[in-house]
């Protein structure tokens, strides 16, 4: 994370991590299955990258700094950072920035134009995730947004023990 531009990247750790279930546990608003049902959005992978990283760091205050946006690019482009996006009417409507190692997606951030949008994107990632084999979703910080989707805490030991199994599978993401 950054402070701003100009300022250091500095490495933060948590005892606590936040995790997304990819299992059973994983849930969504009843509202959002109309959306998903409807089809509204289409959704992509890395077609918008630069743009959704853009969208996450176009806030108030961010921690996304011109460094940061930077290394996520040069991350992308060893295959390693990904845009899992939304898309409404032709146009980005909302995406995630993540990162991937083997079995673990490391969520970065997330943002929305068209209201639905990053939530869409959460349940169709998730499905994703699911479908590649993934074994662990890694949000960092707990949110009331992500707890909506039954997002948990876990200790430290119980993270790295997560950490090492997910470590251990050849994953893919698109």
């Amino acid at each position: 994370m950054s402070d701003g531009d100009g300022q250091p990247i500095e490495w933060y750790y948590s005892n606590a991590r936040t995790l997304i279930p990819l299992d059973e546990r994983f849930r969504y608003p009843k509202s959002l299955r109309r959306a998903i049902n409807q089809n509204r959005f289409e959704v992509k992978i890395d077609s918008a990258f630069e743009e959704v990283v853009s969208g996450c760091a176009d806030r108030e205050t961010t921690w996304i700094s011109r460094d940061l946006r930077s290394l996520y690019t040069d991350l992308h482009r060893a295959g390693w950072a990904h845009s899992f996006e939304t898309w409404f009417e032709g146009k980005l409507a909302g995406g995630i920035l993540g990162i991937t190692i083997q079995g673990l997606f490391i969520g970065e951030s997330m943002f929305f134009r068209v209201p639905e949008s990053s939530k869409v994107a959460m349940v169709k990632l998730v499905e994703h995730l699911r479908s590649r084999g993934y074994g662990l979703f890694d949000a960092q910080l707990m949110n009331p947004h992500l707890e909506r989707f039954g997002a948990y805490e876990v200790d430290d030991q119980t993270y790295q023990s997560l950490l090492k199994k997910a470590l251990s599978k050849l994953c893919y993401f698109k």
